[in-house]
């Protein structure tokens, strides 16, 4: 099981990269997205690039899906989403946090899995 954190600058464009990452490339989402707060998102991928970002999210989603780290960083970089994904790997210390409040955010309203 992997997490994607996924930073946008709208709900719209959050809801198709959600869709993007289930339809091009081809991973399954495990449960519903979970809406984060921006400011935990970018404190989160600011610590995982290790670098200043050049853009504040808007809206943040945190998608847990059902194939290891490896395939799910494979398979996103072949993809080009709307926002900006990250996949946080167990190699990451914010992993840890990021996995222990997942089950404690709010359900994203809106998503719909196609299948």
């Amino acid at each position: 099981m992997a997490l994607i954190l996924i930073r946008a600058n709208s709900q719209g464009k959050l809801l198709n990269a959600i869709a993007d990452i289930e339809r091009h490339a081809a991973l399954k989402i495990s449960g519903k997205p979970r809406i984060i707060d921006v400011e935990t998102a970018d404190k989160v991928a600011k610590g995982i690039l290790k670098e200043e970002l050049t853009t504040k999210s808007k809206i943040s989603a945190l998608v847990s899906v059902l194939e290891d780290t490896t395939k799910s960083i494979m398979q996103i970089k072949k993809i080009h989403p709307p926002a900006h994904l990250l996949v946080i790997s167990d190699e990451y210390k914010e992993y840890e946090n990021i996995k222990g409040i997942f089950g404690k955010l709010p359900p994203l309203k809106g998503y719909y899995s196609p299948k």
